[in-house]
């Protein structure tokens, strides 16, 4: 039988500990010490507390709660001596029937890893579904993670501890993270669409108007209709729009002054080369979740509701970042019809093939009146290690990051690698590593700048030739305009200190400048209500990523709410990933931002 959180917190302390017991693996210190916080707000309160103690515990103790956990497939499993949560979930992850040839893989790994680390290997078997990894997955992440470093190898062992834990609490209270399980889902489908090359691999490749892109639009604008939208369609330059309609007519359009009739959220749903599953496409599923539910409970709100999933975001086929975005914002360039792909097929054609106008009158047309909107909320998984750090599920976004981009060019003198000595090179590649190893200390110096040299290439380079001539990009951002320049001018000076003590020329190209997008703070306030809500401790951080939320705070007030991913956090690879338990907190601090916009406009 399910237990509660109110028997949890009127419950005396030895049987409170006793109903949490079995969660941390032979490790009941870490309950007990959770438990002086009564009375927990909701289970993520209690799940965050756990976390808590176990962070500030100290390496020793933290070694120990690892070592206190099995082998995979190990030793105790063969002799059947393994807790009863853990033979659980081994056994659903099915290491009981592993072949001869699996077990032995598995014995090389574990005795590998040990001798690495110094303790087990530890994985969520049931992984971040909860329905469990297949062998070859677990076997996969355990010969991966023998390449970490020993101290990121120690907190990944603990981030999957804390994913053990979590889901043995779902067990204990009866939880079902219904909604994230759903968005979980939506998006393993929609990955199913990749671009030709990628697809075969395995590889998840989605760009501008292929037909893995026409076939994601399709099966996003299908699941729309399932969800109850009153409108879907595939606007001029490919963007999905759904609308939910608000409780009652309004004029069209509005008064002057009486406000906007929509929410406008969305995200993208084109990706990077052999990007991840949940970039951009998790801030279209989530509010499909909140609509679906308001639809089956045949509700309204004073609001209508416009899910957008954009075209394009990423730039990865054409030159042309933020197109879907932008269009909404009459910020799409005409001359960009005219761009051509790597095959040579302008953006015009692809548009044509793929059953769009082309046309810059139907793209002009998409401009939205920003009237018409209470403005723009968008949620996104966070593309980075710092929730993961801080063992929690959501941060609140501050501000969206300025950046410039350039693409740069040292010239030197190609001389012979063996005859020419050290004091007499002028070695254009040296020039940009020691600009790369300012850049971070410059960018390090103001604590939440960043700085990149992403691109760094010596062209017709030679093994024995000093490198004459290096193109390099450079990509600086920070999260208020005046410091993003401040870090652009010291960079660039730099460069030329550098030039002209070496005897080197420079040349530097802008292909990109945007400004920082400053949360707006009725909004970002909503979310952190929101996930106050959910009894959750408040993270405010800034987005070192760019987001289409950037076009919108052109014309609109925006706000973003982080998701964590798992793996680190890690971003536009494969390995981008996130549980439904932590989907199912966005959904429903989602759910709670609406209620509260309603709330607010009775």
């Amino acid at each position: 039988m399910a237990i509660t959180l109110e028997q949890i917190n009127a419950a005396d302390g030895a049987e409170a500990a006793r109903l949490l017991d079995g969660l941390y693996e032979h490790s009941p210190w870490i309950a007990e010490a959770a438990l002086a916080q009564r009375p927990f707000r909701s289970l993520g309160h209690l799940k965050q507390a756990m976390a808590d103690i176990v962070r500030e515990a100290g390496i020793e103790r933290q070694l120990a709660l690892i070592r206190a956990h099995p082998e995979l497939a190990g030793k105790a499993m063969v002799a059947k001596t393994l807790t009863s949560e853990s033979t659980h979930e081994q056994g659903k992850a099915g290491l009981s029937d592993c072949t001869p040839e699996e077990f032995a893989r598995i014995q090389q790994l574990n005795a590998d890893y040990n001798a690495r680390f110094g303790f087990p290997f530890i994985l969520a078997v049931r992984g971040p579904r909860g329905t469990g990894l297949t062998r070859a997955q677990i076997i996969e992440t355990f010969a991966r993670r023998l390449d970490n470093h020993p101290e990121f190898e120690r907190a990944e062992a603990l981030r999957n501890i804390h994913r053990i834990v979590e889901l043995r609490l779902n067990d204990k209270f009866g939880v079902d993270p219904a909604l994230g399980n759903l968005v979980w889902d939506w998006q393993e489908s929609l990955a199913r669409h990749s671009d030709p090359g990628y697809a075969e691999k395995g590889q998840l490749t989605v760009t501008y108007l292929t037909p893995a892109h026409r076939a994601a639009a399709q099966e996003i604008a299908e699941t729309m209709r399932e969800c109850g939208f009153d409108e879907v369609a595939i606007d001029a330059v490919g963007n999905v729009v759904g609308r939910y309609a608000p409780e009652r007519p309004h004029p069209s359009p509005p008064p002057e002054g009486e406000g906007a009739r929509y929410l406008l959220t969305g995200s993208h749903y084109d990706t990077v080369r052999n990007g991840g599953k949940y970039d951009g496409r998790l801030g279209i599923f989530t509010p499909m979740a909140c609509v679906r539910e308001l639809a089956r409970a045949d509700r309204r709100l004073p609001f209508g509701i416009e899910v957008v999933g954009f075209a394009e975001e990423e730039g990865q086929r054409y030159k042309a970042t933020f197109l879907g975005s932008g269009a909404l914002t009459g910020h799409f360039d005409a001359r960009w019809l005219e761009q051509k792909d790597a095959q040579g097929i302008t953006m015009r054609e692809a548009m044509r093939e793929a059953g769009l106008p082309a046309s810059t009158e139907a793209i002009s047309a998409l401009k939205r009146d920003p009237a018409r909107y209470l403005g723009f909320v968008e949620v996104h998984i966070e593309q980075g290690p710092v929730l993961n750090e801080l063992d929690l599920p959501l941060g609140i976004v501050t501000s969206i990051n300025g950046g410039v981009r350039y693409l740069c060019e040292v010239t030197g003198m190609a001389s012979h690698a063996g005859t020419t000595p050290m004091n007499r090179r002028r070695d254009a590649a040296v020039a940009v590593g020691e600009l790369a190893f300012f850049i971070e200390q410059r960018a390090a110096r103001d604590g939440d700048s960043v700085g990149t040299i992403g691109i760094l290439e010596v062209p017709n380079g030679s093994i024995n030739v000093v490198p004459g001539r290096c193109v390099f990009s450079l990509d600086l951002r920070a999260p208020q305009d005046p410091q993003r320049d401040a870090l652009v001018a010291d960079v660039l000076a730099k460069l030329q200190e550098i030039c002209e003590r070496r005897g080197l020329r420079s040349s530097v190209e802008e292909t990109m400048c945007a400004a920082a997008a400053p949360s707006a703070a009725p909004w970002q306030a909503r979310w952190e209500g929101a996930v106050h809500s959910l009894g959750l401790p408040l993270h405010r951080m800034p987005s070192g990523a760019g987001h289409d939320a950037m076009k919108l705070h052109d014309v609109m007030p925006q706000a973003m709410l982080f998701v964590r991913g798992q793996n680190a956090g890690i971003s536009h690879n494969p390995l981008e990933s996130s549980t439904s338990d932590d989907i199912e907190l966005g959904v429903r601090a989602f759910q709670h931002l609406l209620a509260q916009l309603a709330e607010e406009m009775q």
